[in-house]
């Protein structure tokens, strides 16, 4: 078996490159290289998108919610045939057996998995964007090819088992425990539980406690079905995703062999957060096509739908709604792109950048659908109608694979940590401890050479977005000296400032997808021209103006809020332990 390397991302800016583009803006830097021109698919792989497109669409046709939510599964036949056409190993090197797609290429068929069902999209994501996503990112020679080649085909199933009874969004903690045998092996011992494909499953990436050199460390560990000890507990009865199997897992004195182990002993703890890094892309994605169906759905009833003599389509409050969607389903959708433009550049940290899609994907997708399920009206609520199961299965959507609050708080933090070490007298004020249990921790680094004084605005954007651009970059100058204003105020307590911490995190999503938009306009405009590209370009307008709006608003309020007096209502509240105010006692 080959020597393993350790996990630990690479030195960060080692190539004179900064290290993370989202983090540059809180230093009110925009690193443009990073973002322009818009990453565009590699040409060789575009006809095998395509093709694995079809597929799924094919298969997807033959799947039945329904009947996939009254037996609680997706079908075994169904799984074989996504194996077969290649489904299960998007991302899988193609000399195991995988496709070999690039991130892009990934998330876009992994987008269409969310237009056929939801659940379909969570039973695919558990076991290839973090099921056996360590095995490709850290494991040996000899692990891909004893694992993912089955794995790609689908002849067996993968799962994550991270989350415990006592150890959710504080991932860090976890307290199952693996012991060093005299024999080089491990002895596991504990409980998870919410576990996808939990008792479908064949190996499950396992994270533990474990001693190295008389530390406390985390190690990553392969268990796989039928080693003795491991029992597959009862299944939840969950409000959606009702064909998904979760379950608890038991571990009872599990021995692992030591070449189960993925990585280095001690260094569990990074592999399972770059996992969830990459697998919140995943979610990103997802939601952009879960987007587009809903959206899909809402244009055909709208159309269809008469009421007081006219097409419900031309009432103003339908086209509101209709027309936030497709600007901010735009807006999205070039933010989740660029960010896998920039994992298939090699960029070193994309941690941020991940959560953000994370996060702003998952929340669009639920008011997106409660505008939907609005638009249906009495029809909606109904369960021959499929928005009532789509609002069931994507409301989970926002909570694993990272809390969207925790996750505001890691957004934020991370952010701000390179601006203190930047600042004379505050780089003490480490930081890492309130968010390492989230994600990975990569240090921001910029060039390694002598730097130049970056652009105070964008330049490479079209001539034609000059005043969008302008916008971005005077919202960037403002998040720095907010950032700065924040931490000197604040010091070592920002990290209790979680309104603040809340402002920051959307405003720089915000920012961000302006970004993304500006870049992909801009390709639009230099390969169809600008007049032709009418229809991008006004949908880029509403969504700049609008996501500029919410960033001022948001950085006013960091001076000017209610804050103080809201956070005292609350207390009342918990005081009491009641409304408390009713107009009659009981």
């Amino acid at each position: 078996m080959e020597a393993k390397t350790s996990v630990r991302p690479a030195e960060a800016g080692g190539d004179g490159r900064p290290s993370s583009f989202a983090k540059s803006l809180f230093l009110g830097d925009i690193e443009e290289e990073m973002v322009f021109p818009w990453p565009e698919p590699r040409a060789d792989e575009q006809d095998k998108i395509r093709g694995l497109i079809a597929a799924a669409h094919e298969i997807g046709a033959d799947i039945d919610p329904r009947k996939t939510e009254k037996e609680r599964w997706i079908g075994d036949d169904i799984m074989r045939r996504l194996g077969d056409a290649g489904l299960l190993g998007l991302y899988v090197p193609e000399r195991y057996g995988g496709q070999g797609l690039s991130q892009t290429g990934y998330a876009r068929v992994f987008e269409t998995f969310a237009q056929i069902d939801p659940t379909l999209s969570v039973i695919l994501g558990v076991h290839q964007s973090i099921g056996f996503k360590a095995i490709v990112m850290f494991g040996t020679d000899e692990q891909k090819e004893r694992w993912l080649p089955d794995l790609a085909s689908g002849r067996k199933l993968a799962g994550y088992a991270l989350t415990e009874p006592n150890a959710g969004s504080d991932a860090y903690h976890v307290e199952s425990r693996a012991t060093r045998q005299p024999d080089g092996s491990w002895l596991l011992n504990g409980e998870k539980r919410y576990i996808g494909n939990g008792s479908k499953g064949s190996l499950f990436t396992t994270i533990a406690r474990c001693e190295i050199d008389g530390k406390d460390r985390h190690i990553a560990l392969i268990v796989e079905k039928g080693m003795k000890g491991f029992e597959v507990g009862e299944r939840f009865d969950t409000m959606g995703l009702r064909a998904n199997d979760l379950r608890r897992l038991h571990f009872n004195a599990v021995r692992i062999p030591p070449e189960n182990v993925i990585g280095e002993p001690g260094e569990g703890f990074h592999v399972a957060m770059e996992v969830l890094n990459n697998g919140r892309i995943g979610l990103g994605s997802g939601s952009v096509g879960g987007a587009k169906k809903l959206l899909d759905l809402a244009i055909h009833h709208v159309l269809e739908r008469r009421q007081f003599g006219q097409q419900l389509a031309d009432f103003e409050l339908v086209e509101d709604k209709i027309g936030w969607m497709v600007s901010y389903l735009f807006g999205l959708e070039s933010m989740a792109y660029l960010t896998c433009g920039l994992v298939d550049s090699g960029v070193d940290d994309y941690s941020l950048e991940s959560a953000i899609c994370k996060v702003s994907g998952t929340e669009f997708l639920w008011y997106a659908a409660n505008r939907v399920m609005q638009l249906a009206g009495g029809a909606g609520y109904m369960r021959d109608q499929p928005y009532e199961k789509i609002l069931r299965d994507i409301r989970i959507f926002p909570i694993f694979e990272g809390a969207n609050d925790v996750l505001r708080a890691f957004i934020a933090l991370n952010g701000l940590k390179p601006v203190g070490e930047r600042l004379s007298g505050l780089g003490e004020l480490e930081l890492t401890d309130p968010i390492r249990t989230i994600g990975v921790l990569a240090d921001y680094v910029g060039s390694r050479i002598q730097r130049q004084v970056r652009p105070d605005r964008i330049t490479k954007a079209h001539p034609e977005l000059k005043q969008h651009a302008d916008a971005v970059a005077e919202q960037v100058r403002e998040l720095a000296s907010i950032s700065e204003q924040l931490l000197r105020k604040h010091r070592k307590g920002i990290v209790t400032q979680q309104l603040h911490q809340k402002r920051i995190a959307d405003s720089v999503a915000d920012i961000f997808a302006q970004v993304a938009v500006l870049s992909r306009v801009s390709a639009i405009f230099e390969d169809q021209g600008v007049e032709p590209s009418g229809q991008e370009r006004y949908i880029a307008d509403t969504f700049c103006t609008r996501a500029a709006h919410r960033v001022r608003s948001r950085f006013r309020q960091v001076e000017e809020n209610d804050d103080e007096r809201m956070r005292a209502i609350a207390k009342l509240a918990y005081k009491r332990g009641e409304y408390g105010y009713a107009l009659f006692q009981d």
